[in-house]
Parts: structure tokens; C-alpha cells; sequence
């Protein structure tokens, strides 16, 4: 048996009643890299002390991809963003279509997105990496779903963030692809990660319905993960995911799943 992959664990949604800086410590002790959401939420200077390795933050906090006010307002928010993840060493600086207000729901709802919001949604994009380039960071684009938790978000579908990646095509600028969100907006999770693999950054795992541990639900994880070692991915593999029950216990079904 081998771990093939870079495992990682998102500390927001993991021990949620002890501080933010225990659960990246107890994570590192279990092997894990560190996953976290809104930096303003936290202790940074408890956070580089607690030992852990991060794997991915939001690389933003204000800001849209596909209209000029926002656009700006975005550039702004992820280069300061930037200076935080360089702080922390964070290896990834993660975007969303639009920005997300309460509850994950888009700042914005769009129901129809037209062409001229992805031509200004890849103009953005490209203005994103040329932004990282300078600052030295990698930021991703994740994939959200629509039917449950993003009702509204635009450039949400696996195949939406795919086009606008692959189409900057930019070193700095990466896939955030989350199988969680795309087994409930398309599906075919096997052959999504086969078309998006060379722009992958870091896949994403919960599973489906709960977005709880791999083997609470449909997700057949174990197959996924021979799958990705047959296609050479080698990268971060990180459970965005609540534990159904102990987290520790939640965490080693997960690392079971994509052991080989």
C-alpha cells in the first residue's frame, strides 16, 4: 500500500469548537497539510506558529470576476490576500466566480451568464495571473455546485471553471476541482478529472449527500483514487468535508480512501 497523493484537510470544518490554530497543529501531527477559508477570521501570528503546512486559503475577500467594478475590487482584495498567503506559506490562493456573501450564496445571483461576462470573466482571470506572477503565489479556481449550496453563482460547473482555466492556460492559475460540488452539478467525476488534469492545482473531496467523509455516501472514493494514481496525478488531495462523527476517525476514512 502507498499514499501516492499530498493529503490535506480543511481546518474550518473539523473540531469547530476549538480554536483555529489547535486544529491546524493536530492536523499537521496526523500528517495532514491545512486548508483554511477567510483570513481575517483568524490569529495569523498562532497560525505560523502552530507547525502546520497550508495547503490552500481564499485568495480573496471582495470582489467578481465578470463586470469591471468588481473585477478591480478583486485584483485589490487577492494581491492583498497575497501578502497573507506568503506569510503563511500558503501553496494555493483559491477564487469563485463571483464573491460569496452568507451562507456561500453568490454576492450577485446570475441566472443567465452571457458572453460578454466570460470574455470579462477570462480578461479578469489573465489580469489574476499576471498579478501572481508578480507576487510569486498560485492562485485556483474552484468549481462550486448549484442545486444545493451556490443556487445563483456563475462560472460554478466543473466544465465553466475548465474553459476559463484552460483558456488563460497561465502557470499561475490552476483548477480548485472539487468532486464534491461536481457530483451534484454534472457528475462523470472520473472523466472530469481526466479532462481537467493538466490544469489541476489541488482536488478537493467530500462526499455526496452530507458533505461529510469518503464513505458516508454515493462517491465511490477508493475507485476515484486508483483512477488519478493511473493518470500520473501526484498533487494535493484535500477533504473539504464535516466528520459524521470523531473527526480523527473521519480523517483516517479519508486517508484509507486514497491510500493505494
Amino acid at each position: 500500500m502507498e499514499q501516492p497523493f499530498i493529503l490535506a484537510a480543511c481546518a474550518e470544518m473539523l473540531w469547530r469548537d476549538r480554536p483555529i490554530e489547535w486544529r491546524a497543529a493536530r492536523l499537521a501531527e496526523m500528517g495532514f497539510e491545512v486548508g483554511l477559508w477567510n483570513w481575517p477570521d483568524h490569529d495569523l501570528a498562532a497560525l505560523e506558529k502552530s507547525g502546520a503546512t497550508f495547503s490552500i486559503m481564499n485568495g480573496y475577500l471582495t470582489g467578481r470576476l465578470a463586470d469591471d467594478e468588481g473585477a478591480d475590487e478583486l485584483l485589490r482584495s487577492a494581491r492583498e490576500t497575497a501578502q497573507v498567503g506568503k506569510r503563511l506559506g500558503v501553496a494555493r490562493l483559491n477564487l469563485h466566480g463571483t464573491g460569496l456573501g452568507e451562507g456561500g450564496l453568490p454576492a450577485i445571483p446570475r441566472e443567465i451568464v452571457t458572453g460578454a461576462m466570460w470574455l470579462k470573466a477570462r480578461d479578469t482571470l489573465a489580469r489574476i495571473a499576471d498579478m501572481a506572477d508578480q507576487e510569486d503565489v498560485i492562485f485556483t479556481l474552484e468549481n462550486l455546485n448549484l442545486p444545493v449550496d451556490h443556487p445563483g453563482t456563475p462560472f460554478g460547473r466543473a466544465a465553466d471553471t475548465l474553459a476559463l482555466v484552460s483558456s488563460v492556460d497561465h502557470p499561475r492559475l490552476r483548477l480548485n476541482l472539487d468532486l464534491y460540488h461536481a457530483q451534484i452539478g454534472e457528475g462523470n467525476l472520473i472523466e472530469t478529472c481526466r479532462a481537467c488534469l493538466p490544469w489541476v492545482g489541488e482536488i478537493q473531496v467530500a462526499d455526496v449527500p452530507g458533505r461529510c467523509e469518503p464513505g458516508t455516501g454515493e462517491i465511490n472514493y477508493p475507485v476515484i483514487a486508483r483512477a488519478l494514481n493511473e493518470m500520473g496525478y501526484r498533487g494535493p488531495v484535500a477533504m473539504e468535508a464535516y466528520a459524521k462523527g470523531d473527526p480523527q476517525d473521519a480523517l483516517e476514512a479519508f486517508r484509507a480512501a486514497f491510500t493505494i
